[in-house]
């Protein structure tokens, strides 16, 4: 592996459950000409200064986790989002080495489609903010209280897409509304929910 980096190779060492599913992925992705680097604790490959993949291990399987998975050919239906409200990443996931041997093919297929995109300079188009569904909880408390209201529609798109999507996800009323009464304050003081 010749484009390999010395500063990852914790990462396959410490692997228990997927040591050898993850060293056979490295291979193949190596093989394509991408940049090993580290970055979010796990091995990470780029095209031209650009994120194309991550390698990462889960409980049930490992994956190659492609940033702009959504763009992808997928004729055979290979790709997962791994959430719901996942926009842009798709994974591609391995259960066994002889999962990665048998689909080696497919795999090289994608990293090099993945390339192009970045060659190519294409963007995933998100959704917009307003695109995202706002909790009938938070709608209640935005009409009631104009300060919150001015203060969410102050927050970036981005934070406010996170506190809709936090607010969004509990089953129960009761606990949407207690969340909403947790970050009150700090929607208030311009904050998003990791601040």
């Amino acid at each position: 592996m010749s484009n390999d980096n010395p500063r990852v190779d914790f990462y396959f060492q410490r692997a228990e459950k997927w040591r050898d599913e993850l060293a056979a992925l490295r291979a193949v992705v190596l093989g394509s000409g991408l940049s090993e680097e580290l970055k979010w604790g796990v091995p990470c490959y780029t095209a031209l200064g650009r994120n194309v993949l991550l390698l990462h291990a889960f409980r049930d399987y490992c994956a190659v986790l492609f940033m702009k998975g959504a763009l992808l050919p997928d004729p055979r239906r290979l790709l997962v989002a791994q959430t719901a409200n996942t926009q842009a990443a798709r994974q591609l996931r391995f259960a066994s080495a002889a999962d990665v041997a048998q689909r080696a093919p497919a795999l090289r297929a994608y990293v090099q489609a993945a390339i192009e995109l970045e060659k190519a300079g294409t963007q995933v188009r998100r959704k917009a903010t307003a695109e995202f569904a706002v909790p009938a909880e938070l709608q209640q408390q935005l009409a009631a209280d104009p300060a919150l209201q001015a203060a969410f529609r102050a927050l970036t798109p981005g934070r406010q897409r996170g506190y809709l999507l936090y607010f969004a996800a509990p089953k129960q009323a009761k606990t949407r509304e207690a969340r909403i009464a947790k970050y009150r304050s700090a929607i208030l003081q311009g904050k998003g929910l990791q601040d």
